[in-house]
């Protein structure tokens, strides 16, 4: 046995060496990477539980990127990837080419989507998503003879990828301080102010609404809002009762299209199994991807109304966008075997149902440590805030409070996610139990102790 673990860790050892020599890590603060390496090697998955190369258990506790909605291990993917594979692992869409797996999932999606999103445009991944709704609503406007509506409004602190016109509509200004890569046309607007956008022009924060920032560009040069219905990366940012039908308002009295970004919300995280299906709104766009192979392997798409696709398939020129893997075989195969299983393990009822247990866990916690305050839940996406208790502010940057937590949950042996200075993210997948969550809260419980120790 200590022979056996020797030898796995002298090959740890020398991953991280590769690692930090030849591995470019995304999202990550490089000069960390290549002088201290990987904080951990992954090696294998089951449920909601991930292991090191050191054979060491982790709970995952936000299905890694917001997308592994139904657990790791799952071998029925896998087995519907190699079925796939040895008969066409990948072939073309482009000039009317198509098959089987793609057709099926396409008609699979338009079953599932709400109101009349009917058809499907596919991607890779989130960030192409949003990149072709974005393309889409301006190709749509120019076959409707009003081609200067190019303009797109995203929110602030609203995620949308990193791709340039999904990173241009992106409100987190990190992320354009990076490369200095935003493009013209794109807009933010303060998220959340509902009187505003239903006309109140008294309110103090109505320049920064949507609904101002439409009057001063003019509504003939605006495609598109658009809009996560939880803000996901921004900060698990649920919105107030009644925003999004008001934003649903406010696009049709201008028209311009609602996109939905479901890249996170998508496929039963949200216990529902479209985030936007909570609320009483109709999109006209949806962007998808994440959760529809739960990572398995990259797909997304974007979700077209029936009047926006009835325009577009009248157009009898080449539309000039596609991507090499648009409606991959496999991907698309690997999508189809993951829904199935979403429904047949009815998890968008678990995740519902653990929806209740999150909240529980998260009350004790609000009420044991009185720097927990603003716990929110919806599904299973969920945060917690941290505040210093005798002026009701949020602690003090420099003490990078949400960060230790993370990393005191990590040390014991629990993977989240920290947004900022003073938010944590929770979203494990859609399979856990809960036992599992109970032993999620418990561990964070003993976390946020170890931080109050260091105050």
């Amino acid at each position: 046995m200590a022979k056996e673990i020797n030898v796995i860790n002298s090959k740890t050892k020398e991953l991280v060496e590769l690692d930090k020599r030849h591995f470019i890590h995304p999202t990550s603060a490089p000069k960390a990477a290549a002088e201290d390496g990987p904080s951990i090697i992954f090696s294998e998955g089951n449920g909601i539980y991930v292991n090191n190369m050191d054979g060491e258990s982790y709970i995952d506790g936000m299905s890694m990127l917001w997308n592994v909605n139904i657990g790791h291990g799952q071998k029925e993917l896998a087995e519907a990837a190699n079925e796939q594979m040895t008969k066409i692992a990948y072939s073309s869409a482009f000039k009317g080419f198509s098959n089987e797996p793609a057709i099926k999932l396409a008609e699979k999606l338009a079953s599932l989507a709400p109101g009349d999103l009917n058809a499907v445009f596919f991607t890779s991944g989130g960030s192409e998503s949003n990149d072709t709704a974005f393309k889409l609503s301006r190709f749509y406007w120019k076959l409707k003879g009003k081609a200067e509506k190019k303009k797109i409004i995203g929110m602030q602190s609203g995620y949308h990828g990193v791709t340039q016109a999904a990173q241009s509509a992106t409100g987190i200004p990190a992320t354009h301080e990076f490369a200095g890569s935003s493009v013209e046309g794109f807009y933010h607007a303060t998220p959340h102010l509902t009187n505003c956008e239903l006309g109140d022009k008294n309110d103090p924060n109505y320049e920064n609404s949507i609904r101002a920032l439409i009057e001063k560009e003019g509504a003939d040069t605006v495609a598109a809002v658009i809009i996560e219905p939880v803000q996901g990366a921004g900060g698990v940012n649920m919105p107030p009762e009644g925003y999004l039908e008001a934003v649903r308002k406010l696009c049709d009295e201008f028209n311009i299209l609602f996109i939905a970004d479901e890249v996170i919300c998508g496929f039963g995280r949200t216990g529902k199994m479209f985030g936007i299906e909570n609320w009483n709104v109709q999109p006209d766009f949806m962007s998808i991807a994440k959760g529809i192979t739960s990572g398995y392997s990259q797909l997304g798409g974007v979700m077209l109304s029936d009047e926006i696709r009835d325009t577009i398939v009248n157009y009898d020129g080449v539309m000039a966008h596609g991507f090499t893997y648009s409606g991959h075989p496999t991907a698309c195969a690997v999508a189809l075997k993951n829904i199935e299983i979403i429904e047949r393990d009815g998890l968008v009822e678990n995740t519902k149902e653990m929806e209740k247990e999150m909240q529980k866990g998260l009350a004790y916690l609000e009420e044991k440590h009185d720097i927990v305050r603003n716990c929110r839940t919806l599904g299973l996406l969920a945060a917690f805030e941290v505040y210093n208790p005798e002026t009701g502010e949020h602690l003090d940057p420099s003490l990078q409070a949400a960060a230790t937590i993370v990393d005191e949950c990590f040390d014991r042996k629990l993977i989240l996610r920290h947004i900022g200075d003073f938010r944590v993210a929770i979203a494990p997948p859609l399979v856990i139990s809960k036992q599992e969550i109970e032993k999620m809260i418990q561990i964070i419980d003993e976390s946020i102790t170890a931080f109050k120790n260091t105050l």
